[in-house]
């Protein structure tokens, strides 16, 4: 019964997970409360989780990669809760509850479940996980050409030198807010890629998912994504830092695009 009680937790931290995606259109925290509550009654779970499976092992949980996620998830959705009761500082959750979603998903694959009951279903959510990650990834392209745009218009005005009015760049204001609109939807549609890229490897393959390197990338490359982001919403960054680490995460994702090459063979025939 454990991980029933710690897949119903990563259902309820989806809704903190939710409540992050749509912050960054919005801009607005009237959801943030009831995602908070959500949140929260998924802690609650998740401890029931870690109890039930210490009590049937005789141990702490931490055999495995699998326990080790979900132990450090639940600590770190612990600390949170105790600092926003201290500090009431909401604008964490938007790193925090995708970060906890993931690592309580991961740590909910430890056991098995029933292989695809039918082909075409099995390969709808595959071509579901591409297109979103190729849509995430055409933002990112989007956002890293309007980075390398604002890196040159910066770098003419600080030599004032002025282009053309036929070929000139468009103000650091307009590049800056492109590369923050195309950043973030990307961040969304890659976000929904991985996710579902993980329960299929996990349906495709057990518990053997989680050593396929294709996979431990994708999952670092959405973790690096994850802090661009952060660093843009909570700590403000802006202008050439932003722009830099924009186009770092670009090479990111190709790399880990490149390693997937082969995906379509996954397709049978």
């Amino acid at each position: 019964m454990s991980v029933v009680w710690l897949r119903t937790a990563a259902a309820l931290y989806s809704c903190g997970l939710l409540y992050a995606l749509i912050y960054l259109f919005r801009k607005s925290t009237r959801l943030f409360l009831p995602a908070l509550i959500a949140f929260s009654a998924g802690t609650v779970f998740h401890l029931v989780s870690i109890i039930e499976l210490w009590a049937e092992s005789g141990h702490l949980p931490l055999n495995n990669f699998y326990e080790t996620s979900s132990i450090c998830a639940f600590v770190i959705a612990v600390l949170f809760l105790l600092g926003y009761t201290v500090y009431r500082i909401s604008i964490f959750g938007v790193c925090i509850f995708p970060l906890i979603f993931f690592m309580t998903l991961i740590g909910a694959t430890e056991f098995p479940v029933a292989a695809w009951t039918n082909v075409y279903i099995r390969n709808a959510w595959l071509i579901i996980h591409i297109s979103t990650v190729l849509i995430g990834y055409a933002a990112l392209i989007f956002a890293a050409v309007a980075s390398i745009y604002y890196l040159l218009q910066e770098r003419q005005l600080k030599h004032k030198k002025v282009m053309p009015s036929a070929n000139s760049l468009p103000p650091l204001a307009t590049l800056d807010r492109i590369i923050t609109q195309s950043m973030n939807a990307g961040f969304v549609f890659i976000t929904i890629g991985t996710i579902t890229g993980v329960i299929w490897a996990f349906i495709e393959s057990g518990t053997n998912w989680i050593g396929d390197p294709k996979i431990a990338f994708f999952l670092f490359t959405w973790a690096f994504y994850l802090a661009m982001i952060f660093l843009r919403v909570s700590a403000g960054w802006r202008g050439r830092r932003i722009a830099w680490l924009t186009v770092s995460v670009l090479a990111c994702s190709l790399i880990t695009w490149a390693t997937h090459a082969g995906l379509r063979r996954l397709m049978p025939r």
